[in-house]
């Protein structure tokens, strides 16, 4: 496999079931990742190292999974984009950990995505590195159309049998 080009990197062995989304979409863009855990409070030193050593490493953009009180992404911000992905932990099952990943000191910016959105953090990351690499935009690209085809195609089915008709055929009654 070629050198990774995005650190996927979450705080506990637990996140891995959200954080498969963002390899998930890397794996269908193609695109080399690493997969690490790396506790901002358990282990500073080692988040601080992957941070410091993320360019040197080949890594381009990075994808930071935290729980509360969310400080992955913040630790990690250099001068790389970082994504955050809230994940859902807490007494207010995660509704809390965007407002905790956005609210960066100026100069330290991390982008988020919804809670559990891993999979939504991996397209960002595709298109950072499409805006240089025009294999992965192009890979994005028909991603994107591919997407729309699929839409186009239910909304066709659902305007030639009717909505009743249609469900039915998604609960596989029609299958």
């Amino acid at each position: 496999m070629s050198k990774p080009r995005v650190g996927i990197i979450m705080g506990s062995d637990s996140d891995l079931a959200v954080m498969q989304g963002a390899a998930q979409a890397l794996e269908e863009m193609e695109i080399a990742f690493e997969l690490t855990v790396c506790p901002a409070h358990r282990t500073p030193d080692r988040a601080l190292e992957r941070a410091a050593t993320a360019r040197k490493r080949g890594l381009e953009v990075i994808i930071a999974g935290a729980g509360l009180p969310a400080h992955l992404p913040g630790v990690l911000a250099t001068t790389l984009p970082v994504i955050g992905v809230p994940l859902t932990s807490g007494a207010l099952n995660g509704v809390d950990t965007p407002y905790a990943i956005v609210q960066m000191p100026p100069g330290i910016p991390v982008a988020t995505v919804a809670i559990g959105g891993a999979r939504n953090a991996g397209l960002p990351a595709a298109a950072i590195i499409g805006s240089h690499d025009r294999d992965v935009a192009g890979r994005l690209e028909a991603f994107r159309a591919q997407q729309s085809q699929a839409v186009n195609a239910r909304a066709q089915k659902r305007e030639e049998i009717g909505y009743r008709a249609y469900l039915e055929s998604q609960r596989g009654g029609g299958r």
